[in-house]
C-alpha cells in the first residue's frame, strides 16, 4: 500500500453553516462541496460509520484551507446527546487543529480583533526540539480547540538531524 499523505480530518459540529463562515472568514477556506442529507438506513449508519441506527448525516461539507489537509465537517441529526461537551485536549479522543500562518502574532491579534476566544499567548519555544514553533490556541464558536503556529526555519528536532515534518508553506 502507498500511502501519500493525510487527505481530510472530518468532525462533526452543531452548526455547519457557523463553521465553514468561521473557516471561511477567518481562514480563507474554500468550500469545495456538500453533499446536503445522506438518505441511508439505520443498519447503514451502524455498520459503516458505527453510529446510532436513528442517527442520519444532515449535511457534510469540505473546505479546502490554504496548502493542507480538507477538513470534512459533519452535521448528524437524531444523536441522543447533541450537546455533550466536546473532549478535552488531555482526555483519549480529544484533539486539536493546527493551522500554520506566517506570522503567529499578527494571527491572533487579528483572531482576537474578530472576537474569537484566543488563549494566552503566542508562545515562542526557544530551546529544545520545537525551537523556533510560534504557537497558539484559540477556540471556535462551538468550543472546538484550534492552534495556529508559525516557524521562523527548521525546528530544533530536525536542526539536530531528525527528519522534517510536513509544512504546507514548503511542500
Amino acid at each position: 500500500m502507498k500511502v501519500y499523505g493525510m487527505q481530510h480530518v472530518g468532525f462533526t459540529v452543531p452548526d455547519l453553516d457557523e463553521a465553514v463562515a468561521f473557516f471561511t472568514k477567518l481562514f480563507g477556506a474554500v468550500e469545495c462541496l456538500s453533499t446536503g442529507l445522506v438518505d441511508v438506513d439505520d443498519a447503514y449508519m451502524q455498520r459503516r460509520l458505527g453510529v446510532a441506527g436513528n442517527t442520519r448525516i444532515e449535511d457534510i461539507r469540505v473546505l479546502r484551507v490554504g496548502n493542507g489537509t480538507n477538513l470534512e465537517i459533519f452535521r448528524y441529526s437524531g444523536d441522543a446527546e447533541p450537546d455533550a461537551p466536546l473532549k478535552r485536549n488531555s482526555q483519549p479522543g480529544g484533539y486539536h487543529l493546527a493551522f500554520q500562518v506566517d506570522d503567529c502574532i499578527a494571527a491572533a491579534d487579528r483572531l482576537r480583533a474578530e472576537n474569537v476566544e484566543v488563549l494566552d499567548g503566542p508562545t515562542y519555544v526557544d530551546v529544545g526540539p520545537m525551537e523556533g514553533l510560534t504557537w497558539c490556541y484559540l477556540k471556535a464558536p462551538w468550543g472546538q480547540f484550534l492552534e495556529i503556529v508559525s516557524m521562523d526555519g527548521p525546528l530544533g528536532a530536525e536542526r539536530a538531524g531528525s527528519p522534517a515534518q510536513w509544512s504546507p508553506a514548503i511542500n
